[in-house]
């Protein structure tokens, strides 16, 4: 990889994609989660 956002293919971008994806879901369901609890009181 060379430097910050910049693949040295895209297949590297990619690869970057898929790691993120799963912080992603997890900050969601996180979010979710404080929601249904505000919901809920």
């Amino acid at each position: 990889m060379r430097g910050a956002g910049n693949y040295a293919s895209d297949k590297d971008k990619e690869i970057a994609k898929l790691k993120k994806e799963p912080k992603d879901t997890q900050d969601a369901l996180e979010i979710l989660k404080k929601a249904m609890g505000i919901l809920n009181n």
